[in-house]
């Protein structure tokens, strides 16, 4: 079976590309990242077999790199290239957060991403980001300032998903033949043993629309129900991966790593496994979390206990 070739911008710890490696149908060819730390990761896992052997490793910010140079490198012209992929800096766009979308620097690496799309012109281009990508504008008005709480209206740079959409009309200024779709996931439903929410946006030069592939695995009251597969045959739903299954039965080697303070402990002791401080007393709840307790949101991981027989939350 022929191979796909794939090109990998801020590849970060690969686990996107590792997959598709995974699956036989593509060939990774090119990584590019600006890490060192990272790079040396990366070429480990060449020398180990985990990703090909010929593998090119570019330690460089994107913002350094002409993508004319990688398709010298690799021998491909524009249009050869089936999938370009990447995960940009998501910081920017996170709801945990001062959220500066493209205000931080950062934000506008994903037109870095749109500057290869345009001179590679690849098949099919995939991006993964975190979730808040969709909702992000342009401009971000802190949630005192908005309209609901006696603010002036939203500019249009302020509306939600004004980053998208001008991301989606510069594309199409770029080649009016790409079709994009923006796909809402979490990986708990594809088997990952850990909640973690995502926007997968999936590109292609052929102007046809992507089809998601439905979910896999399901949590204990989905799995007594079947699900429709897009081939129309039902399929029951596997029970979703738990913590335990991923590291249940990795040894302790007794060496502690890091310590809690005593103040802490004595918390944590009050929190059975899977909750956080909501089983605190209010009094506790009040003398732990101090000033964080007032506020409206981010505070699910105060005082959390991970549970074996839960899913992992999302690891930050």
């Amino acid at each position: 079976m022929q191979q796909l070739s794939v090109i990998s911008l801020f590849s970060g710890a690969m686990g996107l590309e590792a997959g598709m490696s995974q699956t036989g149908r593509f060939r990774l060819k090119v990584a590019v990242e600006k890490e060192r730390s990272i790079c040396t990761t990366i070429r480990e896992n060449v020398a180990a077999g985990t990703l090909p052997d010929d593998l090119i490793v570019i330690e460089n910010d994107i913002r350094n790199v002409d993508p004319w140079d990688i398709l010298d490198k690799v021998g491909l012209d524009p249009g050869d290239l089936d999938v370009l992929v990447g995960g940009p800096p998501c910081q920017s766009f996170s709801t945990v957060g001062k959220r500066g979308t493209v205000q931080d620097p950062r934000g506008y690496l994903l037109w870095d991403f749109l500057r290869f799309i345009e001179v590679m012109k690849p098949k099919f281009f995939v991006i993964e980001n975190v979730r808040g990508l969709i909702s992000a504008g342009l401009r971000h008005r802190k949630l005192a300032d908005r309209p609901e709480k006696g603010g002036s209206p939203l500019t249009d740079d302020e509306q939600p998903g004004s980053v998208i959409r001008l991301f989606a009309n510069d594309l199409q200024r770029v080649d009016p033949s790409y079709h994009m779709d923006c796909f809402e996931v979490n990986a708990v439903n594809y088997g990952a043993p850990q909640l973690r929410e995502r926007a997968i946006f999936i590109g292609n030069r052929y102007n046809v629309q992507v089809d998601f592939p439905d979910p896999t695995h399901g949590s204990p009251d989905q799995c007594a129900t079947q699900s429709t597969s897009l081939f129309g045959q039902a399929e029951a739903l596997l029970p979703w991966r738990t913590l335990g299954n991923a590291i249940g039965e990795l040894v302790d080697p007794g060496e502690v790593m890091m310590d809690f303070s005593p103040r802490k402990k004595s918390f944590l002791a009050k929190v059975p496994p899977g909750s956080n401080w909501r089983s605190l007393s209010v009094e506790d709840q009040q003398e732990s979390m101090g000033k964080a307790w007032y506020a409206k949101g981010g505070r699910s991981g105060w005082w959390r206990r991970l549970s074996f027989d839960l899913p992992c939350p999302t690891l930050v």
